[in-house]
């Protein structure tokens, strides 16, 4: 109910930045996977609440905590992440964010827990 005409503007690849505590309240991994499904390729805020972060990953959505990129992107800028690198890029500018482990990205890179541990079983299955 905060902005009534998000779904109708949101497009795939799109970046929602946010503020603290995002996810607050939404014990249920559906948040995360409307936010997926609507074309939201990653959260950018100043801090997620711990039940939302572990859900966004378990359905592969990126979440990155970065005050200093929340406090300067502004609505329709262009954002470029590097999560190798760590780096936000905004124009000019460039934030840094601590990279996410190479077990969360393995996670997201599958598409959430559910197919990772598909994978991993079907590895384990013809060694």
């Amino acid at each position: 109910d905060l902005d009534p005409d998000f779904i109708s503007q949101v497009k795939s690849g799109d970046v929602i930045v946010a503020g603290k505590n995002f996810g607050c309240g939404s014990s249920r991994e559906q948040a995360a996977i409307c936010l997926k499904y609507a074309g939201v390729s990653a959260v950018i805020a100043r801090s997620f609440a711990r039940i939302f972060f572990r859900n966004a990953i378990n359905q592969g959505l990126l979440v990155i905590q970065s005050p200093q990129a929340v406090d300067y992107i502004e609505a329709g800028q262009k954002v470029e992440i590097s999560f190798s690198k760590g780096q936000i890029l905004v124009g000019n500018k460039k934030f840094t964010f601590p990279p996410l482990s190479s077990e969360i990205m393995a996670i997201v890179e599958k598409g959430g827990l559910v197919p990772y541990v598909r994978d991993q079983i079907a590895r384990t299955d013809t060694e």
